[in-house]
């Protein structure tokens, strides 16, 4: 129940059904058919459920309950079972109209014998879930002011995971969720260019999804470098919608288009931002061909000394240089910069204090985190390592990282071989800043 309860707060909700299908049914917790429930309504996986649904019977009691309960029976053969169910729950109040509405649709897809029902949203102020699990399954469009409210809140994030992998949905409307999803680590490269091309095939795509997948396309193929170079731009200030928020959706997308570009010294201006699009799909090895490319202190640099497989260390000039060049809001870029390298041991103790003091941060305080993910790493114990790594990046936000996490995540990491992943982290910090 724990690690499912994980993967769903990570947004991995078909790995949390997968999970969750490995254990015989008559051995699920309430804990366990929770984190389920919240994985199979979030695949789109209703009827997913039913195994569990039936067989605990009435071990809960809530409405959502006893409208699968109802959904599970019509799937059954029990359709008029199904339908005095939620004719009860309707006059009873056990869930909100909406919520019953949208059951009676998915039940009576079942079978004959189900009354039309109209589904009305005029009264519906939030999404829910519930709600944007059955409207999706059914096909049933959700309004649009419902889905950008539900989008934006707090929370917003589960609608964009589950929105973007959803099977049910045209790619044109996936797309609306994926660069979040890249962002949040949800979808890779390879899904995201795989999704866009599903779009750019599509003969009645229209909108932003359908100009950005003929955007990729040039950023893929265009004759000229510089050509594809714009094209990759475009994308990355293509908004939120493509770009997750921050933007870093977009680097996502065009991680591989972007390792195409030949290292040339008259594209050292766009090396960084080539770069950091490439390591979002951890491709260091490419990012190494601008090494003999780029400036020192730039970008471009900073993104390849974290990154390189090797190194043989950084000295502190050229850190400075990189400093003096930030215009990162708090000089946050600078900050990470200076924790990764210490860190990962690229940078001797002498100058990372002395560049950590003139930034203003403290890599040498304690707290009970820091203490327990060192103690980790100093008995030699990855996987603890990697929770308590994970524990120390939560947050609702990109701009609730530290540089004193980052320090102690990569220099944990690396002690217990996990020397790639702490690259990758490091690397990703200096390029969201």
């Amino acid at each position: 129940a724990l690690r499912a309860r994980a993967l769903n707060g990570m947004g991995e909700y078909a790995l949390t059904r997968a999970l969750v299908q490995d254990i015989d049914t008559a051995d699920w917790s309430t804990d366990l058919t929770s984190e389920a429930l919240i994985a199979y309504l979030a695949s789109g996986d209703v009827t997913g459920a039913c195994p569990s649904v039936r067989l605990q019977g009435s071990v809960r009691e809530d409405g959502e309950w006893q409208m699968l309960q109802a959904i599970c029976n019509a799937y059954a053969g029990e359709s008029a079972l199904a339908a005095a169910q939620l004719d009860r729950a309707l006059g009873r109040g056990i869930a909100p109209r909406i919520d019953v509405l949208l059951a009676r649709r998915f039940a009576g897809a079942a079978g004959r014998g189900q009354r039309a029902v109209e589904i009305e949203w005029d009264e519906v102020e939030e999404l829910a879930p519930w709600r944007f699990a059955l409207a999706t399954s059914l096909g049933e469009a959700v309004p649009e002011d419902l889905l950008n409210s539900a989008l934006t809140a707090r929370g917003g994030a589960y609608y964009a995971r589950s929105g973007a992998l959803l099977p049910m949905l045209p790619a044109v409307q996936r797309a609306r969720f994926a660069g979040r999803a890249a962002r949040d680590g949800i979808l890779s490269s390879d899904a995201m260019v795989d999704l866009y091309s599903e779009v750019y095939a599509d003969p009645a795509a229209t909108g932003d999804a359908a100009q950005n997948a003929v955007t990729l396309r040039e950023a893929y193929l265009a004759a000229e470098p510089s050509t594809r170079i714009a094209a990759m731009q475009q994308l990355w200030g293509a908004g939120n919608a493509l770009g997750g928020g921050d933007g870093y959706g977009a680097r996502v997308l065009t991680a591989y288009a972007a390792a195409r570009i030949p290292a040339d010294a008259a594209l050292a201006d766009e090396a960084g931002d080539l770069i950091a699009a490439m390591l979002t799909a951890g491709l260091d090895r490419d990012a190494l061909a601008w090494r003999g490319v780029v400036k020192d202190g730039s970008l471009g640099w900073a993104l390849i000394v974290l990154s390189a497989p090797r190194s043989n260390g950084v000295g502190q000039g050229a850190v400075e240089s990189f400093i003096s060049d930030d215009d990162s809001t708090g000089s946050r870029k600078s900050a990470f910069l200076v924790a990764g390298l210490a860190g990962l041991g690229r940078l001797n103790a002498g100058d990372s204090r002395a560049l950590a003091d003139n930034l203003g941060i403290d890599l040498a305080r304690q707290t009970r985190w820091s203490r327990a993910i060192a103690r980790a790493a100093d008995v030699g114990n990855p996987a603890l390592v990697a929770l308590l790594a994970g524990l120390g990046m939560q947050g609702s936000s990109w701009q609730q990282m530290t540089p004193l996490h980052l320090f102690h995540i990569t220099s944990a990491l690396n002690r217990v071989g996990m020397g790639a992943e702490a690259r990758m982290i490091a690397a990703e910090a200096v390029a969201r800043g």
